[in-house]
């Protein structure tokens, strides 16, 4: 599926390089990721998350507090899923879901993608049945139709992007928060939460397969799993010095959690020439 960042040529591989026709060579980090991410495509000097953000998510989703949406996430792929079917996880993080998805499809062949170095470097230690490379979203380094199943989960959405890299009729399996989730800790932290704002489900391109919603509740006994929690969210960025000095002193919490889980069917009239 990887192709060549300048040029767009197939990328092969060579001991512990990526290498194209046109001799563009990119090596492997020693977790085994590739760093295919241009200066041209990068928004700051370290973009994407840094290393104590990925470790806090790492530290949170190990404890299997979200658990329920893994097991929803991999029952819709493997729904769509087939033998030797070509699935790209479109900013995967530190690879939590993309490892889980590689387990419930063994002999799928799977790229994760992410634009943090730090997140790339963590999965690609997580689990070696996956290729993972540090690219944009919005400049994804992967063929024209070259992909059965694209996930995406709390991710900037591309929708050009990933109607150019999925087969006619292949899907996407997009994961967003609900209305509620998290409410409690919003209220625990903010003087006047809100809840979270739910758009149109419609996205030009797609035909809307499927829309299942996971929802239930989950209980941080010390101070260092809410932190991780929050750490994740976009709440972390927008939130004041007095917002965090509150986070600090809760000792436990308890909220609700909420998932919408929605499975995309690409048009066959949105193929790949619409793009280029």
């Amino acid at each position: 599926m990887l192709i060549c960042p300048k040029c767009k040529e197939k990328l092969y591989i060579e001991g512990r390089s990526y290498i194209c026709p046109n001799k563009h060579c990119f090596d492997t980090a020693k977790s085994g990721y590739v760093n295919l991410l241009l200066a041209n495509q990068m928004n700051s000097a370290l973009p994407g998350d840094n290393k104590l953000m990925v470790q806090a998510r790492k530290a949170f989703l190990d404890k299997g507090y979200y658990s329920p949406l893994a097991e929803k996430l991999c029952e819709t792929v493997s729904r769509y899923a087939f033998d030797k079917c070509r699935i790209l996880d479109a900013g995967c993080g530190e690879g939590y879901y993309t490892e889980k998805v590689a387990s419930a499809c063994p002999n799928a062949e799977i790229v994760g993608i992410d634009i943090s170095k730090n997140a790339a470097d963590y999965a690609a230690r997580r689990t070696k049945s996956v290729k993972f490379a540090v690219a944009s979203v919005f400049h994804l380094p992967v063929a024209d139709e070259s992909c059965d199943i694209v996930t995406t989960l709390f991710a900037p959405y591309c929708g050009e992007e990933f109607l150019r890299v999925l087969k006619n009729g292949g899907v996407m399996v997009m994961v967003i928060p609900s209305e509620r989730h998290l409410w409690q800790l919003k209220c625990a932290v903010y003087d006047e939460p809100y809840l979270n704002e739910v758009k149109d489900f419609a996205l030009d391109g797609f035909e809307l397969l499927s829309r299942e919603t996971v929802t239930g509740e989950i209980t941080l006994p010390c101070t260092e799993d809410i932190t991780a929690l929050f750490s994740m969210t976009p709440y972390y960025y927008k939130t004041g010095i007095e917002g965090q000095q509150r986070l600090s002193r809760l000792e436990t919490l308890t909220t609700e959690i909420g998932f919408e889980v929605l499975a995309y069917k690409k048009k066959s009239e949105f193929c790949a020439i619409n793009y280029i």
